[in-house]
């Protein structure tokens, strides 16, 4: 067994690999991310949706400083794309909500691609 091996992010891919070939790439990033969510329900896995994030800023709170997509089991972050194609941005905002959640693993996903394994990025902090 590879020493990088993530049951969490193995069945995450293998739901949005699911996901991908029943819809295809054409859809907007709420559908994916409705029926990804759906779908690791039905797993017994607990998902939170659009989770409102807090930042403090020189003692400053901002209740709802960004939004993440998705938070899996509590353990991962999920962020989903619909874009041509990756940019280096992307990677640093789910650097970002790994950073200031206090999490350290996060599911990158690109459904614009015609095999979803081409738009997937694992990232660890």
């Amino acid at each position: 067994m590879r020493d990088d091996y993530d049951p969490l992010s193995f069945l995450v891919i293998g739901e949005g690999i699911h996901v991908h070939k029943r819809l295809g790439p054409d859809l907007l990033e709420s559908a994916y991310e409705e029926c990804l969510g759906w779908r690791l329900l039905r797993c017994g896995i607990r998902v939170r949706r659009q989770v409102v994030m807090p930042l403090v800023f020189e003692g400053y709170r901002i209740r709802a400083a960004y939004r993440v997509d998705m938070i899996v089991a509590e353990q991962l972050i999920v962020e989903i794309k619909c874009v041509e194609r990756f940019l280096p941005v992307h990677e640093a905002q789910l650097r970002t909500y790994l950073r200031m959640s206090g999490l350290k693993v996060g599911l990158l996903f690109n459904f614009k691609t015609a095999v979803l394994k081409d738009g997937i990025r694992r990232i660890t902090v």
